[in-house]
């Protein structure tokens, strides 16, 4: 155990941005677990009551230097703990605090604008609310199972490991914006079938949303360039894909393929060395947080909630 966290620092090491500026994180193994996610999510809430809150994102980053990377509950509570001294993270770190920068901007890239201040009107009008902002990327009200299958093999087209999580379940379930942001790119793409891509506004998470529903994949007027906010509605879920001929059902099961990649540098967006991290864990906690759509008399469907995202000005 303890040789692999040094040579994962080693490895973090020879990726750290140079003094100079002009270098870029080139590698992110975000190795958080689902625990660790949901207790630095907790905390971080907590924490807004203090004179000093403490975002998920330090904690996280304070406890992967620890860990190498491995970061647990138990790593999160050892951080808070430490971190209610008042010292910084440089400060209780000591020689691993080389390693903070590293982290805390892998993490900002990956969950940076996911948690925060939103409001959602109900009966009871416009509630504000500090927590999760982002949405599961799948509509409350719709089943869907999943396991953590990142890096599984896959051989259409040529043998690659499998870049995101699939989640399984029923033809047309409406499938959401898990965080607001730009369509990037719209329409088919034979591995992935009918898909979009979202880029958020800070330009470092690229989502992909592949193998949308045959003759209905996408959300009425959805194109690119759109602006699109956190639980808009972007499509339906399908089998397409695996096919260089468009609108063509040859995946075997109904699925979502939900993939998130992290961007550094706008050359890291189409390249042979992209940076494509393992979502289950997030996909588990986004589930929490899910957004509601119901049917219209005429087919389309109405979210039933308004939401404001109130860190960011309307667009």
């Amino acid at each position: 155990m303890k040789f692999r966290v040094i040579l994962t620092l080693i490895l973090i090491l020879l990726l750290l941005p140079t003094a100079s500026g002009a270098d870029y994180i080139k590698w992110v193994d975000f190795n958080v677990s689902y625990e660790a996610l949901d207790k630095a999510l907790a905390l971080d809430i907590r924490s807004q009551e203090q004179d000093h809150p403490v975002s998920w994102i330090t904690l996280l980053s304070t406890a992967a230097c620890r860990t190498g990377g491995k970061v647990t509950a138990s790593s999160v509570d050892r951080a808070w703990n430490e971190l209610q001294s008042g010292k910084s993270p440089q400060e209780l770190l000591g020689d691993l605090s080389k390693y903070y920068d590293y982290y805390f901007e892998s993490y900002s890239a990956a969950l940076g604008g996911l948690v925060g201040n939103f409001s959602i009107e109900t009966q009871q009008g416009w509630q504000p609310t500090y927590g999760l902002k982002a949405f599961s990327p799948i509509a409350a009200g719709y089943g869907y199972s999943h396991y953590d299958d990142f890096g599984a093999g896959r051989s259409y087209g040529f043998a690659r490991k499998h870049l995101g999580n699939d989640l399984l379940g029923s033809p047309g379930t409406p499938i959401v914006a898990v965080e607001a942001g730009t369509v990037e790119a719209i329409g088919w793409n034979q591995y992935g079938g009918w898909r979009v891509g979202i880029r958020s506004f800070d330009r470092h998470r690229y989502y992909y949303y592949a193998h949308l529903q045959k003759d209905n994949p996408f959300a009425p007027g959805l194109k690119e360039g759109d602006q699109v906010e956190a639980g808009q509605l972007l499509g339906f879920m399908g089998r397409t894909g695996y096919s260089t001929k468009e609108n063509t059902n040859n995946i075997e099961i109904v699925h979502l393929h939900f993939g998130l990649q992290l961007i550094f540098d706008e050359s890291q967006k189409d390249c042979n060395s992209e940076i494509w991290i393992d979502v289950y864990p997030l996909v588990r906690l986004l589930n929490r947080h899910r957004v509601s759509y119901q049917r219209t008399p005429d087919g389309t469907f109405q979210r039933i909630y308004p939401y404001k995202d109130l860190d960011r000005a309307p667009f």
